[in-house]
């Protein structure tokens, strides 16, 4: 997996202080997208161990609220696989910090249900350790800049516990 961006001390992505990690590939391609230079699986850098940790460090401090996973897509299929294992260390190094997702598919439809099109053998666990995802394509013609953590009106803001949804904004 390749990944386009890494922000540290981003206060636009998510709750709080976070790191965000901004995965490279995704096949939506909606118009109007805001980071179409990470469209392409092979753009930017390579995610390596070293880059890995590099994040886990920037979590450390405690007025770091958590990671978010935007993209590209994060919940693409091969993106899902190699983010796993990032994500399992993740948490046993954080517990208490918050992990919050960002896709263009449509959770209950694509990734819950067991014939979704972007499931795979990695995609519960994924959704189990996450607290937020703000899921959906982005739709111009419904582009709200006044909405919170989303960039148009058909997203949703979905509060999780254990893979479930437990709240909707």
């Amino acid at each position: 997996m390749n990944y386009s961006a890494i922000k540290y001390n981003d206060v636009a992505n998510g709750e709080g202080v976070r790191t965000s990690l901004f995965v490279s590939g995704c096949t939506h391609h909606c118009p109007g997208c805001f980071n179409k230079i990470a469209w392409p699986f092979d753009a930017g850098e390579p995610f390596t161990a070293e880059v890995e940790e590099r994040i886990f460090k920037s979590l450390e401090p405690t007025w770091v609220s958590g990671l978010s996973l935007l993209g590209g897509e994060p919940m693409e299929k091969v993106n899902q696989t190699a983010l796993l294992p990032f994500l399992k260390e993740y948490k046993r190094r954080f517990p208490a910090k918050t992990l919050w997702i960002w896709t263009g598919y449509i959770l209950d439809k694509d990734l819950m249900d067991p014939n979704g099109r972007a499931r795979c053998e990695a995609t519960d666990e994924i959704l189990r350790m996450a607290d937020v995802i703000v899921d959906g394509p982005f739709i111009e013609a419904q582009k709200d800049i006044a909405l919170r953590f989303r960039g148009s009106a058909n997203q949703r803001l979905l509060q999780m516990r254990d893979g479930h949804i437990i709240g909707i904004q």
